[in-house]
């Protein structure tokens, strides 16, 4: 007999949740560009109050070689361990609806057995929609608004707001996986994946949030008070434009995206892609590796270190 990939259940609070809530994923693995994943757990986690409803067994599904824990070593002796979760949990948006929350890593291992517990769960909850949200790094500009490739069953949402609709092999995440069997099933799911500045793609990009929060809510009915990442936002443009300006070349790369952003938004004839460049080439990961690098390291010789808002890995 297999080990349960259920691990514990708080039974008073999975009796009391309501029927037809939606359920918002999170789960961190393939790419987090912006940081649109990690934001948004701890957005979530500070703004919804939410209760752990199922616990999946993360012993089971991480592989901790890969995704170390963090421990505390204070002075003398280990404290304040903190290993990895997978949950459901039951949150409340900005007027107190309630909605399902499924975060954490995504597994590493057994996919299909989890997927197939959450899908129980979508069916036992009778969940009425299930959406998601990572970001792609690409070569499009942060001085225009983050636009979106949405996927799933939700036509008013492809129609409205999928501005790229590319057809390729990719490799899978979670996530994908979770909303190619909801959309078999007939449920009702939408995905946002963002495209991300790919100069910015290595710092928390508050307008990745902004641009998730926003999906959401329009599939959803939630309701998300976005004032403080507004802010954020204006701060973090505010430091990027200063940078770019104090550098030609990187103030010359912006210029070409935005050129190219907008030819395609205006649907020129000419433009088949925001990825698409002069010689109708789509630029390679390494390309947009190397160009990523080649921005840090300018940021890094004018003095301030800052790389926009921080340069993290």
């Amino acid at each position: 007999m297999s080990d349960p990939i259920i691990s514990s259940v708080n039974a008073e609070l999975h009796e009391a949740v309501p029927k037809g809530l939606p359920m918002v994923v999170a789960l961190g693995g393939l790419s987090d560009a912006g940081g649109v994943i990690s934001q948004l757990r701890e957005f979530l986690r500070e703004r919804s109050e939410p209760e752990e409803v199922v616990r999946f067994n993360a012993d089971l599904l991480l592989d901790y070689r890969s995704r170390r824990p963090l421990i505390t070593f204070h002075e003398d002796h280990f404290a304040d361990y903190t290993p990895e979760t997978l949950t459901l949990e039951l949150a409340t948006d900005e007027l107190g609806s309630p909605f399902l929350l499924l975060s954490g890593f995504e597994p590493d291992f057994r996919w299909d057995q989890f997927i197939d517990a959450v899908l129980l769960l979508v069916d036992e909850f009778e969940v009425s929609t299930t959406v998601w949200s990572h970001a792609i790094p690409m070569p499009v500009p942060h001085t225009r608004p983050i636009r979106a490739t949405v996927s799933g069953s939700r036509e008013d949402l492809i129609e409205g707001r999928s501005v790229w609709k590319p057809t390729s092999k990719l490799p899978a995440s979670i996530s994908h996986v979770l909303e190619y069997r909801l959309h078999g099933l007939g449920e009702d799911v939408a995905g946002f994946a963002l495209l991300v500045p790919h100069y910015l793609a290595n710092t928390e990009f508050p307008d990745a949030l902004l641009a998730t929060l926003d999906g959401f809510m329009a599939a959803t009915g939630l309701l998300f008070d976005t004032n403080e990442i507004s802010e954020l936002s204006r701060e973090f443009h505010l430091q990027v434009d200063r940078q770019i300006e104090e550098n030609d070349e990187s103030l010359e790369m912006v210029r070409g995206l935005e050129l190219r952003y907008d030819a395609y938004m205006a649907e020129e004839p000419t433009s088949n892609s925001p990825l698409v460049g002069d010689d109708g080439t789509i630029p390679t990961a390494d390309q947009l590796a190397s160009e990523l690098e080649r921005f840090l390291a300018q940021q890094r010789e004018n003095g301030d270190g800052t790389a926009a808002s921080g340069e993290t890995r």
